[in-house]
């Protein structure tokens, strides 16, 4: 008996370390709110920006999480299954294919009622409001700044099966993974790209394109902050960011 019990505890141990990222590790702290834990690791950004270890509506890194449209707060989790202009919060000018004119986060008036806003407001932020006042979406330029090379190292990996992207810190080795969750659109049933590419919303717009908001995209042959295209309305993850105090 005292031979196996030590073979199954050599076998668990080899398991964790091959896995390569593993959750509530020694490498990971932690926020509490309203006795819920939300981890996140030091990677020693520049910046200070502490990225968390899973996506909202995840219960551990590999998990896809719930999917949201930019700006909004109730993902497909929560009940929206498809995301299109029609069904968009901020959208009152669908013309029966696209959004023309935008009530809210609009700086031309070329696409609505302008309101200079460039970023979410916490009250739109699906990590803010998922995760509590501690958290939030990252802006485009955290999302550039986890990217960067100087910074980090960026692997096309799975964990546990999944595939996905694992970021490495230059300075102290510490490292997330971020899935391959792929997007949701109009098919209700089905995640579009999943295991292919992963699409993470920023909580920044495109000034120039107002029906657009930043993302951080990869997949196994690109990785990048990307805007063209993105329409606001898509279901992407959202894996949030905090700030050292």
């Amino acid at each position: 008996m005292r031979k196996n019990m030590f073979y199954l505890m050599n076998t668990i141990m080899v398991g964790m370390m091959s896995v390569g990222l593993v959750s509530c590790n020694s490498d990971e702290d932690f926020v509490e709110d309203y006795g819920v834990r939300h981890y996140y690791v030091d990677l020693g950004l520049p910046s200070g920006t502490l990225w968390a270890t899973m996506n909202v509506g995840a219960s551990k890194p590999e998990d896809y999480g719930d999917y949201f449209a930019w700006g909004e707060t109730v993902g497909y989790n929560g009940g929206k299954t498809k995301f299109t202009w029609n069904n968009y919060k901020y959208c009152y000018g669908y013309d029966g294919i696209d959004c023309n004119t935008f009530w809210k986060y609009c700086t031309k008036s070329t696409y609505g009622t302008k309101d200079y806003k460039t970023e979410l407001e916490a009250m739109d932020d699906a990590a803010t409001a998922n995760w509590g006042i501690e958290w939030q979406m990252p802006s485009e330029t955290q999302c550039a700044e986890l990217l960067n090379s100087t910074y980090t190292t960026t692997e096309w990996t799975t964990m546990n099966g999944v595939y996905g992207m694992k970021i490495t810190s230059k300075s102290n080795g510490k490292n997330i993974f971020l899935p391959a969750g792929g997007y949701r659109e109009y098919d209700e049933h089905k995640e579009g790209g999943g295991g292919l590419r992963g699409c993470f919303w920023s909580r920044s717009l495109n000034t120039k394109h107002n029906y657009e908001g930043y993302d951080l995209e990869f997949s196994s042959n690109f990785l990048g902050t990307y805007y063209d295209g993105r329409y606001r309305r898509c279901g992407y993850s959202v894996r949030p960011v905090r700030v050292q105090k």
